[in-house]
């Protein structure tokens, strides 16, 4: 069974990031075999995804951070209502939650464990 990366629960997407985005996208195309390709946003910026096909799965983000670290995305109906239930629970706020144009809405999150995981509403569910 095939599911889209709208549907809740699903890991509909896969962000690096890292020191050297530039040296990780090489690295992940030669080992994986990956295609990367510029993603115009809606802010005028552009992104660099993943491409299986001309199906986008992922990509890199602008932003550096101190380590390397790949993020995952959990699509949810409702972030806001996610975000309540996941720190009532025990996790912490990491980033968000924040609305990107084009994409949707995000938080992500440090559970109780110290695992992170990032939460998704598209704009396109309506959300």
């Amino acid at each position: 069974m095939s599911h889209s990366m709208t549907t809740p629960g699903v890991a509909g997407w896969i962000e690096h990031s890292g020191p050297d985005a530039a040296a990780a996208k090489r690295f992940y195309s030669d080992v994986l075999g990956w295609t990367i390709a510029d993603i115009p946003m809606k802010d005028g910026a552009g992104y660099s995804g993943i491409m299986i096909g001309e199906t986008p799965i992922g990509g890199f983000s602008p932003f550096p951070s101190d380590h390397g670290a790949w993020t995952i995305y959990i699509t949810v109906e409702d972030v806001d209502a996610r975000l309540e239930k996941a720190q009532a629970a025990g996790a912490k706020l990491l980033h968000g939650p924040m609305d990107v144009p084009g994409v949707g809405r995000m938080a992500t999150i440090a559970d109780p464990h110290g695992a992170h995981i990032a939460m998704i509403t598209y704009e396109s569910m309506g959300g």
